[in-house]
């Protein structure tokens, strides 16, 4: 599902190069778990953006699903996310002028889902928000937005799924709660599953861990 090779990434810092991430090398097979860990600023959500296609890398190459993300044009890379991907991340990004259903239905509709309001409703259900789909962001707590992100990102049955710190913006228990149903919405739908995290108690849900330490991977 993802293969990288040899992935670097140095950026301008006045005038001096800084390294970011040096000489990334990993594979993630379909349908497994993998967790990202590592210190606050050691690379591990700009390794995810390079990883989404949401930036590119100075060095070495990723490719989804077979496909290579560097031979790729900005709506060649949307394309191919629209059609692998879901995301999580920890400030939710759902919009705000969309309630909870239309925040579901958007995806899907972006994917030609010709059902995406009951599907959408479906999810809701699924995430025990079945109550909440008019509810706008503004008027939900934190766990329930990321309820609503969750269907949102397992709505359209991505192959893969890439979550950046997803319990980073909640309170223990609430975040309990959410991880809970990601892994659980994980393994009902087979999905492959990246995760960033620095919480070692999540990553060791995951079937595998790797642990960046200074722009490297560790062990």
């Amino acid at each position: 599902m993802i293969e990288v090779a040899g992935l670097g990434k140095t950026v301008d810092n006045g005038g001096e190069p800084l390294t970011i991430l040096q000489d990334i090398s990993f594979s993630v097979m379909p349908g497994e778990t993998v967790a990202i860990v590592g210190a606050s600023g050691s690379g591990k959500s700009t390794l995810l953006g390079l990883l989404a296609g949401l930036d590119s890398p100075t060095a070495g190459d990723v490719r989804l699903d077979d496909v290579s993300l560097s031979a790729l044009d900005e709506d060649q890379r949307a394309k191919l996310r629209g059609r692998l991907l879901g995301f999580v991340f920890q400030s939710f990004q759902l919009l705000p002028s969309l309630n909870a259903l239309e925040n579901v239905m958007l995806p899907l509709e972006l994917a030609g889902f010709s059902r995406s309001t009951a599907a959408a409703s479906e999810w809701l259900e699924r995430v025990g928000l079945g109550h909440r789909l008019k509810h706008y962001p503004k008027h939900l707590s934190g766990g329930e937005q990321q309820r609503v992100a969750l269907a949102r990102a397992f709505a359209p049955n991505p192959q893969l799924v890439l979550a950046d710190e997803p319990t980073g913006n909640l309170d223990a228990a609430t975040g309990q709660q959410v991880i809970d149903l990601m892994f659980d919405l994980n393994a009902k739908q087979g999905t492959t599953l990246l995760l960033v995290t620095h919480d070692e108690a999540i990553a060791a849900r995951c079937g595998r861990v790797l642990r960046i330490q200074s722009g490297r991977l560790a062990g």
